[in-house]
């Protein structure tokens, strides 16, 4: 190797070894990438025009209309978080399924994929589920390990579940990754990816997931019934109160997580614009579910969501709505007036849930929140992209290309490496330094191999998941330790998560050897 190839080795060993010792993330990439490159300077291995190309590499980034949907998400997964609807999930979800063995620890699964869909944020969901669920499945005789596992691995669910901001994230740097592997690896390809391919591709996965875990909770109930027992229905219950507090549970996100996938998969809508239409919607939810106590805001709230939903049903009409015409048919002036007046009537509703929100305190704590989250990820960004650059003006992206085409077991054997890399830093570093550092790295030379981009994003989502979960580091664990009651040990927690963990990697597996699986609905999407 070229001593610029040590010096993109040992950059990038610095970098992990400040990461590991606790250094912010951001400043830690940025701050190493300016010292090396220095280094580099001063002995004559790095070329200073690398770094007057920073600026150009920024601003497309920052400005892509794609990014726009993290800060979206992250409104709308708070947002649904601050509002106690995941309360009201699991309780109603408990109560259906509280006549069965087991049937606690499947309705946490079932909320944990629904959350999942919700926020797409994965400390938050476990976080949520630990605080709502774990003392209630205790107080109901479950095993702790069993509560425990479950709640962990539900709540990684974020990973994979569509519209996910990591499936936004790793979208994005996807689509640079084929281009670059375009124009640096020789790949021949008209084709284009986006973050709607790869939701429609995590969808499958995800599903099977969620079934596989309800199984094996199923299992367990059956097997060692002290496990999971069954908590029984309430008696003094009147049937029809418990369909409509069920109902009335599960509907609202159930039908907003609709909206918004059916709005990305269907192609009506972006991801950027499927994410502002999942932000409304959990203003309207959040507003109508605080504001039990005001029923005129209530109702002004629904009248609004009807409103929306009927400009929606305008636009697909296919009536030319554009005011700049100079001749206007019959029908387009009533679809215009329609629009008009739906449009005022969804405004009017989502500024009284907005004041409503303002007032109650909930609108600025998630809107910090959000803002929190989105400087985060963007600052990230920012440094990664330096990390990045500087490590390319050492070559180390032709040294990577190199060990993977080198790899024993060709295209195989460097897909291999690459996850048990993957799955290791995912021990120590959030999935956003992983996706924004590692992935362009690796991802161009492994396309231009033939693998199909999509196919690949989806195992390294599973493979970022299953490190969430891996003792003794796995972030998800340490989430749920900090809210677990000290009857749960972190022995039982490692024990819990084990058979989830097998889950998981036999999903990978069946991803890995039925690509299908991740491609069929988004070749469905493109034809």
């Amino acid at each position: 190797m070229s001593p610029n190839e040590y010096l993109a080795l040992l950059m990038f060993a610095v970098a992990c070894g400040a990461l590991m010792y606790g250094y912010g993330v951001a400043f830690t990439l940025g701050g190493v990438s300016l010292i090396f490159a220095a280094l580099g300077v001063y002995t004559g291995h790095f070329e200073t025009s690398f770094l007057l190309a920073l600026p150009g590499r920024i601003f497309p980034l920052i400005t892509r209309d794609i990014l726009m949907a993290v800060p979206l998400f992250v409104f709308m997964g708070v947002m649904l978080e601050k509002s106690r609807i995941a309360e009201d999930l699991l309780e109603a979800m408990g109560d259906l399924f509280a006549n069965l063995r087991g049937g606690l620890g499947i309705s946490v699964i079932v909320v944990g994929a629904l959350l999942a869909a919700s926020t797409g944020i994965v400390g938050a969901t476990v976080v949520t589920m630990g605080l709502l669920s774990l003392p209630t499945m205790l107080k109901r005789g479950y095993a702790p390990s069993l509560a425990s596992g479950s709640i962990a691995a539900s709540g990684t669910l974020g990973q994979i579940i569509p519209p996910s901001i990591v499936l936004v994230i790793l979208g994005d740097q996807l689509s640079n990754a084929y281009q670059e592997a375009k124009r640096s690896h020789g790949l021949q390809s008209d084709s284009v990816i986006s973050v709607g391919d790869l939701f429609a591709g995590a969808l499958l996965p995800g599903l099977i997931l969620v079934m596989l875990y309800a199984i094996y909770i199923a299992v367990v109930a059956v097997l060692k019934p002290h496990m999971a027992p069954a908590t029984g229905w309430d008696k003094d219950v009147h049937i029809g109160k418990f369909i409509r507090r069920t109902l009335n549970a599960m509907l609202p996100p159930l039908l907003l997580i609709i909206a918004v996938l059916g709005s990305i998969l269907s192609g009506y809508a972006t991801p950027t614009r499927g994410a502002a239409l999942g932000a409304l919607g959990a203003i309207l939810l959040a507003g109508y579910k605080l504001a039990e106590e005001r029923p005129a805001v209530r109702k002004l709230i629904v009248l609004s969501t009807c409103g929306l939903i009927a400009l929606i049903v305008v636009d697909l009409t296919g009536v030319d709505l554009r005011f700049n015409q100079i001749y206007w048919a019959i029908n387009e002036r009533i679809a215009v007036s329609l629009a008009l007046l739906f449009s005022g009537l969804a405004i009017l509703g989502t500024c009284v849930a907005l004041a409503y929100l303002k007032g109650q305190g909930q609108l600025a704590e998630v809107s910090r929140s959000t803002m929190y989250i989105t400087s985060m990820v963007f600052v990230i960004l920012i440094g990664a992209t330096m990390f990045s650059l500087v490590f390319r003006g050492f070559g180390g992206d032709e040294l990577v290309a190199r060990i993977l085409s080198s790899a024993p077991g060709g295209a195989v054997g460097a897909l291999i490496l690459v996850m048990i890399v993957m799955f290791f830093l995912g021990f120590f570093l959030d999935f956003i330094e992983i996706t924004f550092v590692i992935v362009p790295l690796v991802a161009p030379p492994l396309m231009a191999m033939g693998m199909d981009p999509i196919w690949l994003g989806i195992l390294m989502a599973l493979n970022l998941q299953t490190s969430f979960l891996t003792p003794p580091f796995g972030f998800a664990l340490f989430y749920l330790r900090g809210v677990a009651p000290p009857e749960v040990t972190t022995t039982a927690l490692y024990k819990g998560v084990i058979p989830f963990i097998g889950i998981q990697i036999f999903v990978i597996m069946l991803v890995a050897f039925f690509p299908e699986i991740a491609t069929f609905l988004p070749k469905i999407m493109m034809s």
